[in-house]
């Protein structure tokens, strides 16, 4: 059962759905740009099986307020203000694309909040050629500033995003999409390279890698977050 909640932080308000037992380790989602917590429905049952698993909007996206306002380092801060007020310590993290970003962000200023952190084709924070974006037709689920003002910071990242990958501490699995994506594939890489102890698994379907292969991802994920006591054989009586 997946039930929807929100909590203010700050003055805006955040909506997130919630789902697996009470009392498992939580696990964190953060959704790419233009998406929002539904965007992870073909894997929440699976990884809700063993987590407590908080899927949130992200400001400017869904349910969540449209403040006007927005920066990664703002989507930073309202996650870390949604565990405080969750009373959630240290927790899992799975972020995508831009969530994925903003999931480094947090592991890098903060590392003692995250214990496991998955990067799901994350690109990493080198300056690209600037494009500007066109809007889509009709009514859109997310604020068209908040994607002019994320791509400016995409394109042109802060130098400390990069400098400050070597500040992580959590357990890091970056998932890349393979050839198939079009995030740079070796980028990836040298994300993981740049994270103490981080690994990279590919799971070559594209950039939109838990829509399109969610048994893969589940299964690769799954395996990545278990825990020394869960990984360990059962004892016959």
């Amino acid at each position: 059962m997946v039930d929807l909640c929100s909590v203010d932080v700050g003055g805006v308000r955040l909506v997130y759905e919630v789902s697996g037992p009470p009392d498992a380790v939580p696990l964190v989602l953060l959704h790419a740009l233009g998406e929002d917590a539904t965007d992870w429905e073909a894997v929440v049952p699976v990884l809700a099986r063993s987590r407590r698993v908080y899927a949130l909007d992200l400001r400017g996206h869904g349910r969540s307020d449209w403040p006007g306002e927005y920066s990664l380092e703002l989507m930073q801060a309202d996650v870390l203000g949604c565990l405080d007020v969750l009373g959630l310590g240290t927790v899992d993290l799975i972020g995508h694309s831009m969530g994925g970003i903003v999931a480094y962000l947090l592991a890098e200023d903060h590392p003692q909040r995250v214990r496991r952190l998955v990067l799901e084709d994350v690109p990493l924070p080198r300056p690209r050629e600037q494009t500007t974006p066109t809007r889509p037709a009709g009514d859109l689920t997310f604020d068209w500033e908040m994607v002019l003002a994320v791509r400016r910071q995409i394109d042109a990242p802060d130098p400390r995003w990069l400098e400050r990958l070597s500040d992580i501490t959590a357990e890091t699995l970056v998932v890349a999409g393979g050839p198939r994506s079009h995030v740079p594939q070796d980028g990836i890489a040298e994300l993981a390279r740049r994270i103490p102890g981080g690994r990279v698994v590919t799971i070559p379907v594209g950039h939109l890698i838990h829509h399109t292969a969610p048994e893969a991802f589940t299964e690769v994920v799954s395996a990545f977050l278990l825990t020394e006591e869960e990984a360990r054989p059962a004892r016959r009586p």
